[in-house]
């Protein structure tokens, strides 16, 4: 198992940020041999940061983040990324459901939207392969980039959310629910959830600081104002995997010890920051009224409800598949369960594709979880975050979340990254002493 100082050394310093990996790659630019490909790995660096920095910003299709991850693509082929075999299995079902999509397409092609709809499907899926190549190698390294920039991206967004519930930047909310840049509270609010959970291992690796908890407080605060019962449901779910699997993978009683001990202070300032959000009269009625089991829209014939229980049908009679949109179409709403999206959409053999690629992420992300490595953190949280959104995928559609993707491909990444270095300390050749 990994220890308490490797885990220190994992989330100790990040890196210094655009400007200082911009001035390294014109130093190793006049002093290196390999100078081409150093800076092309800086390049890819810079590119990395800043598609993770902009990620946020998808209020609408395509969105920047889609022009940058494209930029992110051309800046791993110019630096030499290669494609691990070990991530040819999520290739694969990444081909099959997007393949099964365009068959699909073709009964609705015509129709607004649908082209879109999925060609964002296929470039989502591209965006997974890449985040999960990068990965593979100089891994520490990368991860370090990637979690600076969601944790400063996440604090921005989280502060325009919260301006936007208190009205003073309108665009940032939805019928009184805080949105930020994105379209939906309901992705906004999942979307803070992975940069809370680096937070929570600081916290609970490291000991309390006082920046850690104000970032905290602030993501926290802004993850309570979309009002997104899915979002909090992931939270708490995603919470409880990662501490379980940090608690499993403890090297001593003594860290577990302290585990449990920070985990509680975690929560009693989640409670406290609860306490003070409700005290707000607008805070306290919202809250009352998001918190109820169901919402009017959930009941009834053509409520989430009813359409799920329609969409069992449907599935049953399209088995090549609907189309995208034409449920939503034909019933007046959308069923909400991103399995059975992906069935209606997709068709069956896409569905069934789409759901063996969640499982089998699962799957391997879980089994790698218990390699010692000095990235065995990153893929806790990364695990635990895509754990919740599997499970929130039960009553949302999360098919074209752009984190969903991201997480993905750090749960494959970071797999493939542990069973190669486990492959590598087993051919290494034991130490033989020296005779005489």
């Amino acid at each position: 198992m990994i220890t308490l100082a490797q885990a220190e050394a994992t989330f100790g310093a990040a890196p210094d940020g655009v400007a200082a990996v911009s001035a390294r790659a014109l130093d190793e630019a006049r002093t290196s041999p390999k100078a081409p490909a150093r800076v092309a790995t800086q390049i890819l660096h810079v590119v990395l940061f800043l598609t993770i920095l902009i990620s946020p910003l998808v209020f609408i299709e395509p969105s920047p983040y889609e022009a940058a991850a494209g930029v992110l693509f051309f800046a791993c082929l110019l630096a030499g990324i290669r494609l691990d075999r070990q991530l040819m299995p999520m290739v694969l079902l990444l081909a099959i459901w997007n393949i099964s999509g365009a068959f699909a397409l073709t009964v609705v092609v015509e129709k607004e939207g649908t082209i879109l709809y999925t060609v964002t499907s296929c470039y989502l899926g591209i965006t997974a392969i890449v985040f999960a190549c990068l990965f593979c190698d100089d891994t520490i390294r990368r991860l370090e980039i990637m979690r600076r920039a969601y944790l400063i991206t996440a604090v921005i967004t989280a502060i325009v959310g919260t301006l936007g519930y208190f009205g003073i930047v309108p665009a940032a909310e939805l019928n009184g629910r805080a949105k930020a840049a994105f379209k939906d509270p309901n992705v906004y609010g999942p979307f803070l959830i992975l940069p809370m959970l680096f937070l929570i291992q600081s916290i609970t690796l490291r000991g309390i600081r006082i920046r850690h908890v104000a970032m905290f407080g602030v993501i926290a605060f802004g993850l309570l104002l979309s009002f997104s019962r899915g979002a909090w449901a992931h939270f708490a779910v995603s919470a409880a995997v990662m501490l379980a699997l940090m608690f499993l993978t403890a090297p001593d009683m003594r860290t577990r010890l302290r585990l449990i001990l920070l985990s509680g202070a975690v929560v009693v300032a989640l409670a406290s920051l609860f306490m003070v959000a409700i005290s707000f009269d607008s805070v306290g009625e919202m809250f009352k009224e998001r918190a109820k089991l169901t919402q009017s829209y959930d009941v009834g014939q053509a409520g989430r409800f009813g359409l799920q229980e329609t969409a069992i049908a449907e599935i049953l009679n399209h088995p090549l598949g609907m189309g995208p949109h034409e449920f939503g179409r034909v019933f007046g709403g959308q069923q909400h369960n991103v399995y059975q999206q992906a069935l209606l959409v997709y068709g069956w053999v896409g569905g069934i594709a789409y759901g063996a690629l969640v499982g089998l992420t699962l799957l391997i992300g879980l089994r790698a979880i218990f390699i010692a490595t000095p990235w065995q953190q990153y893929l806790i949280s990364a695990y635990a975050a895509f754990v919740g959104d599997a499970f929130e995928g039960f009553i949302i559609d999360t098919d074209h979340w752009r984190h969903f993707f991201l997480w993905m491909g750090l749960v494959w990444g970071l797999a493939a990254a542990s069973r190669n270095s486990l492959s590598s300390r087993n051919r290494a050749p034991a130490f033989q002493p020296a005779n005489g």
